[in-house]
């Protein structure tokens, strides 16, 4: 297993979580290799897709420690074990659960919980989380990262919901240290053409906004 420190160092080199949601699996196999080729280091199947837990343990097969794989829309403790014995290398939730979390520290892995309010993040700081996924990232945008960061200024926050190429960089910009992209990715019709071409492209562009924002906020 790799170390917690060491998963949590891969996410935040590109700073980019490829969420991978359908209400199918087919396909998927190949989503997944086509986001990689365009540079993604972290993939997030949500465990309400089919063959989640197949996925996840088939995808950390084919590449090894090239990339992570966690997963993401975990609600409660059965989804969460289901994940781990799968080889979830991290959880994301869509709130914050004390159980998942608990069960995400025992298995050693990163554990990325859903929060939104300062109430939520103060509560998930005070238990030592890696990374907090601020959700819907789109009610706030930006601006709202900025200023939670402004009392939590030593979060470290993955910005999720509603971020595409196109914003991208600003929420790295506003302080966020990662953003999440899943439908403004992996388009469904896109998949379900193969045209998997198109994927590693959308990738390869959402890596680079995001790089260049890293770069721009270190240089401010």
């Amino acid at each position: 297993m790799i170390d917690k420190s060491i998963i949590i160092a891969k996410i935040l080199d590109t700073s980019v979580i490829a969420i991978i949601r359908s209400n199918t699996s087919k396909g998927l196999d190949s989503a997944a290799k086509a986001v990689v080729e365009g540079g993604i280091r972290a993939l997030e199947f949500t465990m309400n897709t089919p063959d989640a837990a197949r996925l996840i343990a088939g995808t950390r097969e084919l590449f090894g420690e090239k990339i992570v794989v966690g997963a993401g829309t975990v609600r409660n403790q059965y989804s969460a074990k289901e994940a781990i014995s799968a080889g979830a290398q991290f959880i994301i939730t869509p709130g914050l659960s004390m159980g998942v979390m608990e069960l995400a520290f025992e298995a050693g892995i990163a554990i990325i919980p859903g929060v939104l309010t300062p109430t939520e993040v103060q509560i998930a700081m005070e238990n030592s989380v890696d990374l907090l996924k601020i959700f819907p990232a789109s009610l706030g945008g930006p601006g709202y990262i900025r200023a939670l960061l402004g009392p939590y200024s030593d979060a470290r926050m993955v910005a999720t919901g509603g971020v595409n190429v196109q914003n991208a960089g600003e929420y790295i910009r506003a302080g966020a240290k990662a953003v999440a992209v899943g439908g403004k990715l992996f388009d469904k019709e896109v998949i379900k053409e193969g045209k998997f071409e198109h994927l590693t492209k959308v990738a390869s562009q959402l890596i680079e906004e995001v790089s260049k924002a890293k770069k721009d906020s270190r240089n401010d």
